[in-house]
């Protein structure tokens, strides 16, 4: 259990199907159902090869916070190794840094779920649905961690099924011609429209910053180790399995769309997931669709939620917080960590009045910015971590890094490549502005914040 100074503790309440649900959902976001478009036109059909090396760079980041995470299951995940292995300042940049990008995420996930609502009923106010989920999540983080566990396993289920069942009807259309009068489709769409890398190696690599920035989210499995009743064997499982769940949920159904639908024409006529569910006979395909994406943005905005709340939490244990947020309520919630992020999202709410689309669009890649300073952590962190250890410690791992420590520089590189790449995307530009402003302002307020010389910060050894 994770101590404080509080007799209530945070509960170890989330089973293995919850931990699996959490990582699954977290690896699938609403860019794969209404934005993966963006990225088909960038690169065309080669684009799974830029899904399958991101896929393969997030592994290798998982399997890195993996180790550490089944050796020292803490809630506060990877700030708290930061802050042990690196120093208080990156514990405190790492932190605060994982808090904004998850408020940031939850501020355009709410607005997402207020554009849908309105399909269905136009007469909403957007805000009103964006205010209306923020209380609604905020209450079920209050609660406990089982009702937070539970919400997120049926949502990212109704995800996963959306998901295969698009795949096992676009198979159906291709190989036994199903909605199409029984005329097999082929896999000819795949490279018959100016091949298979159709914009060259320029297309795939610009296609790798969007492709990152789907990802995100992956590395909550992390932050659940806390308050999970088994790590040890829930962990290593839910990490292992993120390689399959990207072959199948995004290189399997971002390849059945480019086969039914030429690459260049993929998103021009609404949804493909909406076109695919209506080939083939099935009734009310837009709305079942816009149901799956509203419940992809209520997933993303309770993860974001919970994960925000933990981290303000953690930060406080390692004093680079305030210690106003130690505080627990009886169900084991950090409930001033909860709605201290509330109230931030409230901005959201506001936004809704005043802010145009496309601003979301750079709070996005401020986003991708922030996930990837995560990552980047993260790998530094595991360097120093297993640098820490003995000959004797290693061989105790549990769940070791392969190929380390190759594989760690090999994904730092592609990190840095990542960043790089963003200043040739225009929309992307701006975050290379803001992300130095805001590591700056989190440097001179560490520089600058005054510490209780009678404040004793808990022990690392005893969160566990």
């Amino acid at each position: 259990m994770i101590r404080n100074n509080h007799s209530v503790k945070l509960h170890r309440e989330l089973d293995n199907r919850h931990i699996q649900l959490i990582a699954l959902g977290g690896a699938i976001g609403v860019g794969l159902f209404y934005g993966s478009s963006a990225t088909i036109q960038m690169a065309g059909p080669a684009v799974l090869f830029s899904y399958l090396v991101g896929g393969l760079v997030i592994f290798t980041i998982m399997r890195a916070l993996g180790e550490m995470a089944v050796d020292e299951p803490v809630s506060g995940s990877f700030s708290t190794y930061a802050n042990r292995y690196l120093g208080k300042f990156a514990g405190f940049l790492t932190g605060w840094t994982y808090w904004f990008m998850w408020v940031i995420v939850g501020m355009a996930e709410i607005t997402v779920v207020g554009v849908y609502v309105n399909y269905w009923f136009p007469d909403i106010p957007q805000w009103l649905t964006a205010l209306v989920v923020l209380v609604f999540i905020t209450m079920i983080n209050l609660a406990n961690v089982k009702a937070f566990g539970e919400f997120e396993f049926w949502f990212a289920l109704i995800k996963v099924v959306a998901i295969i069942g698009m795949i096992l009807l676009g198979l159906g259309i291709i190989f036994f011609g199903i909605g199409n009068k029984g005329q097999p489709l082929g896999l000819d769409n795949l490279w018959t429209h100016r091949g298979f890398v159709p914009n060259g190696i320029k297309g795939i690599l610009m296609s790798l910053v969007l492709v990152m920035f789907s990802f995100g989210g992956v590395e909550l499995v992390g932050v659940t180790a806390g308050e999970a009743k088994n790590p040890e064997k829930s962990i290593p499982s839910a990490i292992n399995n993120i390689v399959w769940r990207i072959l199948i949920f995004y290189i399997g159904a971002l390849g059945i769309m480019m086969i039914l639908y030429p690459w260049n024409e993929v998103g021009t006529n609404g949804s493909p997931f909406v076109l695919i569910f209506g080939k083939v006979g099935i009734p009310y395909a837009s709305h079942i669709i816009n149901f799956v994406v509203i419940t992809a943005a209520l997933s993303a905005f309770n993860s974001g939620l919970f994960s925000s709340g933990r981290m303000l939490y953690n930060l406080s244990l390692q004093n680079n917080g305030p210690k106003y947020f130690r505080k627990l309520n009886k169900n084991g919630s950090p409930i001033r960590g909860i709605l201290f992020s509330s109230i931030f999202l409230l901005v959201a709410v506001v936004l809704n009045y005043i802010v145009p689309e496309k601003v979301f669009m750079y709070i996005s890649s401020v986003a991708t910015v922030a996930v990837i300073t995560s990552w980047t952590i993260i790998l530094l962190t595991q360097l120093k971590f297993r640098q820490s250890k003995t000959t004797e410690e290693i061989e105790k791992l549990a769940f070791r890094m392969p190929l380390y420590p190759v594989s760690t520089y090999l994904a730092l590189a592609f990190l840095a490549l990542v960043i790089v790449l963003m200043a040739f995307i225009p929309d992307m530009r701006i975050a290379l502005v803001v992300a130095p402003i805001w590591f700056l302002i989190l440097y001179v307020g560490y520089k600058v914040k005054k510490r209780d010389p009678n404040e004793q910060s808990i022990d690392n050894k005893n969160i566990a």
